[in-house]
């Protein structure tokens, strides 16, 4: 009898996380502006690292959370201002087998740090607009686009 108490004990504890996970995710996407992504977090293997996720716009920032974590707080945050856009590209060895076949790899830069992301081909688009789109002066780009007009003089 005991053996099954402990037993029942562990599934309801197994059951109560994998809702609260879930119900976290639900919470992340109600609001709205959230996109499926991984993110190299490792690079001691190559084309290993990569954490699933949803990243959250809000203002000039997208935030990343890990998809099996119960942290409310982002574990990534990239700021628009300073995020560019180094390369893009398909998914190479042991990547292809951890991401679905329409995703794409982009190696960023934010601040000294280089970042690789990863998503839907589809949501690149989206997110290449939402990056070039910051407000005149903003120096968060696609390397290689070009600026109109007078740079602003730095103090």
């Amino acid at each position: 009898m005991r053996i099954l108490e402990v037993f029942g004990i562990c599934v309801v504890a197994l059951l109560a996380l994998l809702s609260a996970v879930f119900f976290r995710r639900r919470l992340l996407m109600v609001g709205g502006g959230t996109i499926r992504l991984q993110v190299r977090i490792s690079t001691m293997v190559p084309g290993r690292g990569w954490s699933p996720g949803l990243g959250q716009f809000a203002g000039d920032e997208l935030r990343f959370h890990r998809m099996f974590s119960l942290a409310i707080r982002p574990k990534r945050v990239l700021d628009r201002r300073t995020l560019t856009v180094e390369e893009r590209r398909l998914p190479v060895g042991p990547e292809r087998l951890g991401m679905p076949g329409h995703w794409v790899v982009l190696r960023c830069r934010t601040g000294d740090v280089d970042l690789e992301i990863a998503m839907a081909e589809t949501t690149v688009t989206g997110f290449l607009s939402w990056l070039e789109a910051g407000p005149p002066g903003d120096p968060g780009s696609v390397s290689g686009r070009p600026v109109f007009g007078p740079r602003p003089a730095e103090s």
